[in-house]
């Protein structure tokens, strides 16, 4: 079991993070954390923990100081990194002490061929640990056709099989991505995989006062998204995604790549046009409004 750790100035929560993974039920666990540049003491304190980590390996590596998205990318790559499963970790979470467990679970009843994806719904905390919600408990099933348009779980949550991680890391060798979160999902789907979402939190998903997307629990990030995609970042972000699947066409099923091929036509020509190619393509938010606000989003030209 390898957990990849990325980190930028956290040494104030990182120490609980880290009680909260050496706390797993799971016995053997290595730990990979990728620094971007910390100045805080993140590394010092990381390097205080490799005498305390009797679970594996715990190994502390340089990252490529370009954004979180770029540091979790470097890791997925890095050929060093060698487990039968891969656990995508965030410096300033706690997670639940089943966290590893159900997702390995899950994953040891289906066939180690197929790319397999296990994510799971969040509680939220604040910054000071304080119980705040949970994340939206979604009940449409995880598919291609949401992931194009949607990311369904945090990074923080997910754990890959070994042939999800080369499959990822063949695609993601080829292009860079939004966030590591949502191109997994995406690479995972496209490649006809099976994702899991499991409705329970596991992950206690710490809310910081700059963080106003956070978990979607809230209105100021609801909000937030509002403004986001008035701006058009959304579309900036679905460019990005579909650029990098343009260039890993070779890893799509026959079905995903005729959803694609509709979805990228759809965003094109006149409104009767787009929404009648929306329609056929048949992708999807989790929830009904989110649905109605992807059309809508369409309709303005936002994603």
């Amino acid at each position: 079991m390898a957990v990849l750790l990325g980190t930028k100035d956290g040494a104030a929560f990182l120490a609980e993070q880290l009680e909260s993974l050496l706390a797993q039920s799971h016995p053997h666990i290595d730990l990979w954390v990728s620094d971007d540049g910390s100045t805080d003491g993140t590394t010092d304190l990381i390097r205080a923990w490799q005498a305390r980590w009797h679970k594996g390996r715990l190994t502390l590596m340089e990252g490529p100081r370009r954004g979180f998205a770029a540091n979790f990318r470097s890791m997925i790559v890095d050929p060093r990194i060698d487990a039968d499963c891969y656990a995508f970790c965030d410096q300033d979470d706690v997670w639940e002490p089943d966290r590893l467990e159900s997702a390995l679970r899950w994953i040891e009843t289906l066939d180690a061929a197929t790319p397999l994806l296990f994510c799971s719904r969040t509680a939220t905390i604040s910054e000071t640990g304080t119980a705040e919600g949970h994340s939206p408990l979604f009940g449409q099933p995880p598919s291609f056709r949401n992931a194009l348009v949607q990311s369904i779980a945090g990074g923080n949550t997910m754990m890959i099989n070994r042939t999800a991680r080369d499959l990822l890391a063949k695609a993601s060798a080829r292009t860079e991505f939004v966030s590591h979160d949502w191109w997994a999902y995406l690479i995972v789907t496209a490649a006809g995989g099976i994702v899991r979402y499991d409705p329970r939190p596991l992950v206690r998903y710490r809310q910081h006062a700059a963080n106003l997307v956070g978990a979607n629990v809230s209105w100021r990030a609801r909000l937030s998204r509002l403004a986001r995609l008035s701006r058009g970042e959304f579309a900036g972000w679905t460019d990005t995604n579909l650029g990098g699947l343009a260039v890993n066409r070779d890893i799509l099923t026959k079905d995903a790549a005729a959803c694609l091929g509709l979805f990228i036509r759809a965003r094109k020509g006149n409104v009767v046009r787009r929404l009648r190619l929306l329609r056929r393509s048949g992708v999807y938010r989790q929830t009904l409004l989110g649905t109605l606000g992807l059309y809508l989003a369409f309709l303005w030209r936002r994603i």
